[in-house]
């Protein structure tokens, strides 16, 4: 990402806007494609101890205590 922020800058001093809209929309797409992977991971970190809870029908230790990490 260091580049592209450094190919921003040059772009924007050298006046070509058209190339620095372009790298801003990568940029954004970037921070969503990252933002979705953490959705992802957050979701798989989730859900596998849920289902596991459903088949064994009781709670860890570990699991109550990262619930409570993630509520506060």
């Amino acid at each position: 990402m260091t580049q592209e922020l450094w190919d921003l800058r040059k772009s924007i001093l050298d006046g070509r806007y058209d190339d620095a809209l372009v790298i801003v929309d990568e940029l954004e797409l970037m921070s969503r494609k990252s933002y979705i992977r953490n959705i992802r991971s957050f979701l798989i970190r989730l859900i596998i101890p849920l289902i596991k809870n459903q088949v064994e029908q009781t709670l860890t230790n570990s699991w109550v205590a990262s619930i409570k990490g993630w509520i506060l």
